[in-house]
């Protein structure tokens, strides 16, 4: 069995690839090239809320994510969201994130959910999110994220 760990980040930067960098190192999944994948979690797997990851394994491997990623310039606010939904079989992870508040980022990730368990015939038992809101101040950039990391990275090559 495996562990998928849900954990985020927000961060500023004088660039946009700065406060992204900073918002994944918050979630310490910096260190990695980033995989992103679709959004069902295998039948075999667990979800942890963590916030922040363990040592997944060496800097520069592989780690399969799914992301939600919003990130814009200052002044203003962004938010990122990620819900998953599981049962005794696979279950889904949905994702919504931008220049918004929380609580629309968390009603767009629980109606994506309810539509993507409309189109399984998978029994569904329970449903989790987790959001997060950050502010840019003017003159710099900001980036609200929140991953599910999927096991431990791989090599690369």
């Amino acid at each position: 069995m495996s562990t998928i760990r849900v954990v985020w980040g927000t961060a500023s930067g004088p660039t946009k690839m700065s406060s992204y960098d900073a918002a994944l190192a918050e979630a310490n999944v910096h260190n990695y090239n980033l995989v992103a994948v679709s959004s069902v979690i295998p039948a075999d797997a667990t979800v942890e809320a963590v916030g922040t990851a363990p040592d997944l394994g060496p800097a520069g491997n592989r780690l399969t994510v799914v992301e939600a990623r919003a990130t814009r310039a200052g002044p203003g606010h962004v938010s990122a969201g990620l819900g998953w939904t599981t049962g005794d079989g696979p279950g889904l992870f949905y994702e919504a994130a931008g220049e918004t508040d929380a609580t629309e980022i968390e009603e767009r990730v629980r109606a994506g959910l309810a539509a993507g368990r409309q189109l399984r015939d998978w029994e569904f038992a329970g449903e989790s999110t987790e959001t997060v809101t950050a502010n840019a101040e003017p003159g710099t950039y900001v980036t609200a994220v929140v991953l599910a990391a999927y096991g431990e990275s791989e090599p690369i090559c």
